[in-house]
């Protein structure tokens, strides 16, 4: 008994450990042609979700909103 809470307990550590603790942020896009666009992005912060916006397309902007 002792042995299978012990390997329960393990595998819900090993779960919380490999899931994902990113949110997702609002971000306002601009892109080459000067439209303004609302976006949600994944990141651990609204600064890193918007940063990997921009890297999409290289002609876009995003900043948190």
């Amino acid at each position: 008994m002792k042995k299978v809470i012990g390997v329960a307990a393990f595998a819900v550590l090993g779960m919380v450990a490999l899931s994902s603790c990113k949110k997702e942020y609002t971000c306002s896009c601009v892109d080459a042609s000067l439209t303004v666009t609302t976006e949600t992005h994944k990141g651990k912060d609204a600064t890193d979700a918007c940063n990997d916006a921009t890297t999409l397309v290289p002609l876009k902007t995003c900043t948190p909103a």
